[in-house]
This record gives C-alpha cells, sequence and structure tokens, in this order.
C-alpha cells in the first residue's frame, strides 16, 4: 500500500491564524465596548491609528525580508498586536505615542525575532512596557470615568465624544491645556498611593472620598473585566484556547488576595474581588498569557505559567511600583516559558516517571 508523503504541518480544522485572529477581535468587542461607554472614544480612535502604524510596520518588515505581503497581513497578527497595544494604552493617546508602541511591538518584539512564531515575548505587552518606561506620563494619564472628572483650564471636559477623542489625539497643543482637567489616577493608582501613605485611609472611606471607586473595584472597570471576561468564556467555547492559564492567573491572583486581605482596614492591599475586577486583570487573563507562542505547551505548563503570571500581578500591584502590572507579569512569565516546559513535559507513553521520558 502507497503512503501519501506530505511533510508537517497538517492542518485539517477550520481553525487556522487568520480564523483564530478574527475570534480574538471579535471576543474583544464587549470590552471594548464597555472602554467606550465610560472612557469615551478615545479606546476607538487607539485603536484605528495603532492599527494603521502597525499595518505600516508590518509592511516594511515583510518587504525587507522579501516575503511577500498579502498572506502575512491576511492573517491578521499585526491587527491583534495593535488592538491588544491599543486597548491597554490610555484613551485618546498622542498619535505618536501608538506609533512607537506598535513599531516596537511589530518590528523588535515579532519580525527582529524571526516573525509570529519565533517571539519570545508578548510583541503587545513589550511595546507597552517600552513606552512606560520611555513615556510615564503619558501613559498614566487615564481619563476619568464618564461625569467623575474635575473642572481643568477650560472647565470639565467630557472626552466621550469622538472629536474630543481626534483632537487629543492629534492635537498636542488641546492635549496639554485639557487633559489634566479630564484624566485621574486609576484606583489601583489610588489604592497603591493610600497603602503608602503615613497615615492610609479605611477603603471604605478611601471609596467615600473618591467617586472612581465602585462597588467592587473602579467605577467602570468592573463593567470592563466584565465585558473582557464574557469574551475570553466565547474563546474558551470556540476552543481557541484551553482553561489552564487563565485559571491559572486568576486562581492565585485570588488567593494571594484573599490571603493578604485584612477586611479593608488602613493601607490594606484590597479585596480578591478589587483585584479581579480593576485594572487588566480579566483582559491580561484571557486575551494575553492565552497568546499560543509566547507560553506554555503543555496543559500542566500553562497552569503553572498562569499562576506565576497571577502570583506576580500581585506581587508587583502590592509592593512594586507599576500598580496595574498586568504587562511585567507576562513578559516575566513569557522569560519563564521556556524553563517551565522543560519540567512540565508530559510523559513520554511507556516509560515511567520523571521528566519527559527519563524513566
Amino acid at each position: 500500500m502507497s503512503l501519501m508523503r506530505v511533510t508537517s504541518p497538517h492542518d485539517h480544522g477550520p481553525l487556522h491564524t487568520g480564523a483564530v485572529m478574527r475570534a480574538v477581535l471579535m471576543a474583544a468587542v464587549p470590552g471594548v465596548a464597555a472602554l467606550t461607554w465610560f472612557f469615551g472614544f478615545g479606546t476607538l480612535v487607539n485603536i484605528c491609528v495603532a492599527c494603521l502604524a502597525a499595518i505600516g510596520c508590518e509592511s516594511l518588515a515583510l518587504t525587507l525580508r522579501r516575503r511577500p505581503l498579502a498572506p502575512y497581513l491576511r492573517d491578521g497578527s499585526a491587527l491583534v498586536t495593535a488592538a491588544l497595544l491599543a486597548i491597554a494604552m490610555p484613551p485618546a493617546s498622542p498619535w505618536w505615542l501608538l506609533a512607537i508602541g506598535a513599531a516596537f511591538s511589530i518590528l523588535i518584539a515579532k519580525h527582529l525575532y524571526g516573525g509570529l512564531g519565533y517571539n519570545p515575548f508578548n510583541p503587545a505587552m513589550a511595546g507597552y512596557v517600552v513606552l512606560l518606561i520611555s513615556f510615564p506620563v503619558e501613559m498614566t494619564a487615564w481619563l476619568a470615568p464618564e461625569g467623575t472628572a474635575a473642572a481643568g483650564p477650560l472647565g470639565t471636559i467630557s472626552f466621550s465624544g469622538l472629536g474630543h477623542a481626534l483632537l487629543a489625539c492629534f492635537t498636542p497643543g488641546f492635549a496639554a491645556g485639557v487633559v489634566d482637567g479630564a484624566t485621574m489616577a486609576t484606583p489601583l493608582d489610588l489604592l497603591r498611593q493610600n497603602t503608602a501613605l503615613t497615615s492610609p485611609l479605611p477603603l471604605d472611606d478611601l471609596r467615600g472620598r473618591n467617586p472612581q471607586f465602585g462597588r467592587w473595584g473602579g467605577l467602570g472597570w468592573e463593567w470592563v473585566n466584565a465585558g473582557f471576561l464574557l469574551g475570553g468564556a466565547w474563546l474558551l467555547y470556540r476552543r481557541i484556547f484551553t482553561w489552564h492559564a487563565p485559571a491559572g492567573m486568576l486562581g492565585a491572583l485570588a488567593l494571594l488576595s484573599l490571603i493578604f486581605y485584612d477586611g479593608g482596614q488602613p493601607g490594606g492591599l484590597g479585596s480578591p474581588l478589587f483585584h479581579l475586577f480593576s485594572g487588566g486583570t480579566m483582559f491580561g487573563a484571557f486575551f494575553i498569557i492565552t497568546d499560543p507562542v509566547t507560553s506554555a505547551v503543555s496543559n500542566r505548563g500553562r497552569l503553572i505559567y498562569g499562576a506565576l503570571a497571577g502570583a506576580l500581578v500581585f506581587i508587583i500591584r502590592s509592593w512594586g511600583h507599576y500598580p496595574d502590572a498586568v504587562a511585567f507579569a507576562v513578559l516575566l512569565a513569557n522569560f519563564a516559558a521556556p524553563f517551565i516546559d522543560y519540567y512540565a513535559q508530559p510523559r513520554t507513553y511507556g516509560h515511567g516517571g520523571g521528566r519527559g521520558g527519563d524513566s
């Protein structure tokens, strides 16, 4: 009997790179909708600008590498990288900030290592961290939720309209004169600052003094995280990724925050619900650490990898200088992924215990 001699990989299912990337973009819609509802059109402007910059950088890199443009642009990986970076950044960020982040993510974090499938670090988070370290003022100018902004030099400015978001993105003078009156520290920033005070307030008092605090987490952030949780659940249903990494991250974060929770006493680190539904927790758990290229490969390895990321998020949030911490935690977990894979390889069939197939 003659056998077909076909080289791997063998694609027998409906899921391919383009389909996966489109599913990720669709799953992000609920979270982006919540961001738009509470923080205005700035996130949508971010996504459009970052995607244009990413497509340009992707085309440049492919041309320099003498690769065909159409197949690589159609797979959607550059758009997903740009969209994830734009979602993580403050709404209505300056256009040049978005362009620099997209360029670093595509040219350095992706193509410098050989392109999609060869990058050891998540490109979107690598670009985000470079921007956060290089431009801390712009990267921490988060807009206040609708209705909670203080009056600035030109009065209280709402960025819920598309026009103001475009002006803030493309007009430096407008942003310099107005944004200070429409931005506040995020709830994670406020909690971190309260913890570091000489005489910190109880969490209930801090919530009563600042309108940005909601019932569980930050005002608006609860719904943003719920939106990304909903999108992540849909991706799990579609079997785009397995449950191990998200469960590991959320479980470790919830466990550590429960262990160190003191019932809202002065200087407390926040409740488990506060950590789960504030900042980029659900976004990181379902859209960042599930990246198949930079995470561990086995199910046990993904569980360990996710738990490491969750523990790092809590540690950096509680005692570090970057309150949200998801990007740094993901990059550190990416760095540890090969080590985790080395010790979490599944046992080879027919062999005894031990790493890999060692008996």
